[in-house]
């Protein structure tokens, strides 16, 4: 992945969640407070990220565990379709900590190395934020039910976040264009 796409990525993700914060459509609210236990949600983005990581299990390299390859990712694999029945509480939440920390390394491993282009780290330092998100949020996944009914008590609380998304998302968009 090239720096461009790693930092244009995060970029549209901000511009697409801060606009949506911003404009404060009902159907914005309800569908974000009804995120954490949406069993849709769950499946998508729990679902998604286990296929994620099951397929870097199963391209284990032999230093890495590699020969045990095909009982780690049946003994994953069942671990994820158990936790549908057996842990369904905020699993969407879960999934969406699973996809953050998994993406993560292409984003920063696209910075590697890169020292002469200081404006990297308006990537990278959000990266690292939402890496702090995620394992926080993946430890106790109610906590973003609370924020959210936090975020939403009162309508400027959202805007004035959805406007601050909407502006770093603007500025890492027109940074990716100056590498």
């Amino acid at each position: 992945m090239t720096l461009t796409l790693a930092t244009l990525i995060p970029g549209i993700f901000l511009l697409l969640l801060g606009a949506a914060l911003f404009s404060g459509q009902s159907t914005v609210v309800a569908t974000l407070k009804a995120f954490p236990r949406s069993n849709t949600a769950a499946m998508v983005f729990f679902g998604g990220g286990a296929i994620w990581f099951l397929t870097r299990v199963w391209h284990l390299s032999e230093a890495d565990f590699g020969n045990y390859r095909t009982l780690l990712t049946i003994a994953f694999g069942a671990i994820a379709l158990l936790s549908f029945k057996y842990v369904p509480d905020f699993l969407a939440v879960r999934g969406l900590c699973i996809l953050v920390l998994l993406s993560a390394g292409p984003l920063l491993g696209a910075a590697f190395m890169h020292y002469e282009l200081p404006q990297r780290l308006l990537m990278v330092t959000l990266v690292y934020i939402f890496i702090a998100l995620a394992i926080y949020l993946g430890a106790l996944p109610y906590r973003l039910r609370d924020f959210l009914a936090w975020l939403f008590r009162t309508p400027g609380r959202a805007r004035g976040l959805g406007g601050i998304l909407l502006g770093y998302g603007l500025l890492l968009t027109i940074t990716a264009f100056t590498y």
